[in-house]
């Protein structure tokens, strides 16, 4: 089996060091070469070709942001970034994010992160999962066009509907594609679980809701969902929807991981399916494992749902839509720049009476 040839950039020495061991101790990885600032990283990734990068964020000369910008400019591969715990490192970290990077590894402490052999088992999987991303559909620039609201069933608007959306690996890029496309005035809440450590889904909040129409916002615990905005489960809580006197709340506690995943896209979805009286629109994007297929069991058990999965062709990773769609739990197939337009037809009214039994769009390959 030929090895994932890895380049490791940072600019301190000691951590370039510490993570070529760390990394050269999974006999599926080589370490192929380091380079210390972005403008070297640059000129290696040209002479060595490797199939991953790990990227620090903030380096002299050309920092981790664009040296990023021009690695998928000129010769587009899985970077994943390594980053610090602060207040700026997480933003950048997500900025990085939605200009593809695929993945990041937080830094337990600080840029000179001596314990980071506590995260050696998530970056040496982090790096062999990235080696595996579909980095074509990244490199792809697609513009955001607001979608205007169609004409819609008047019956169905006066229903009362909730989008779900779950997404992992490739997630962060993803959700600015469909929350970006969504009118101010969507008749719905949107829930929303990214797989992601604590520290991060706030910055990641802040940015979505910066570039949307829609106000995107970390979720709280106890708050009273509007239509119109868009709730991310804070990283290390799991977010479930409650009702109470005829309007949701949001819950957000810290019961055991599911699936090793705090946030769970299944507690989430499973939260929602105990909803009476409501429409459930959920979605399933990029994303690595299963997370979210037994939820979109539920939600399809207690009806009133329709499901959207991601295509493969703009999947970062496939295997959450993949997981989703053999399991049979899926109505529409379509590409991440329709999944708006999808969402958008469905709280509209316009996608049929949500019983399984419409034709699903695309294809599985």
């Amino acid at each position: 089996m030929n090895k994932v040839k890895v380049l490791v950039v940072d600019d301190s020495a000691f951590m370039r060091k510490f993570i070529t061991d760390l990394l050269s101790e999974n006999p599926q990885i080589e370490v192929v070469g380091a380079a210390r600032n972005g403008k070297e990283a640059l000129k290696k990734v040209s002479l060595l070709n490797p199939d991953v990068v790990t990227l620090d964020v903030e380096m002299p000369i050309m920092n981790g942001i664009d040296a990023l910008k021009q690695i998928m400019k000129e010769h587009p591969l899985p970077v994943v970034m390594l980053s610090s715990t602060t207040t700026e490192g997480a933003k950048n970290t997500i900025i990085a994010m939605q200009y593809g990077a695929i993945d990041f590894v937080a830094k337990p402490s600080g840029e000179i992160s001596l314990d980071l052999y506590k995260v050696k088992e998530e970056l040496i999987n982090k790096v062999l999962l990235a080696s595996r991303a579909n980095v074509r559909v990244i490199s792809k620039d697609n513009a955001s066009e607001i979608i205007m609201n169609p004409m819609y069933d008047k019956r169905a608007h006066q229903r009362k509907k909730i989008v779900c959306i779950g997404t992992s690996t490739g997630g962060p890029r993803a959700l600015q594609q469909v929350l970006t496309r969504l009118p101010e005035n969507i008749a719905a809440p949107i829930m929303i679980v990214q797989h992601m450590p604590k520290g991060f889904t706030k910055s990641l909040a802040q940015r979505l809701d910066s570039l949307s129409q829609i106000t995107v916002k970390e979720a709280e615990d106890g708050e009273t969902l509007q239509n119109g905005t868009a709730y991310i489960a804070p990283g290390g809580f799991h977010l479930l929807v409650r009702e109470s006197n005829g309007s949701l709340t949001a819950c957000v506690e810290q019961s055991p991981p599911r699936n090793g995943h705090r946030p769970s896209v299944d507690v989430l979805f499973e939260s929602i399916s105990a909803l009476t009286g409501y429409e459930k629109i959920a979605v399933i994007m990029t994303g690595m494992g299963s997370d979210g297929t037994v939820g979109l069991k539920k939600l399809k058990e207690n009806g009133n749902t329709k499901v959207i999965a991601e295509a493969q062709e703009t999947a970062v990773v496939f295997g959450m839509p993949r997981a989703a769609i053999q399991a049979n739990v899926v109505d529409s197939i379509v590409p991440l720049e329709q999944i708006a337009e999808m969402i958008v037809k469905y709280v509209e009214g316009q996608g049929g009476k949500g019983d399984g039994h419409e034709p699903i769009f695309g294809s599985v390959h």
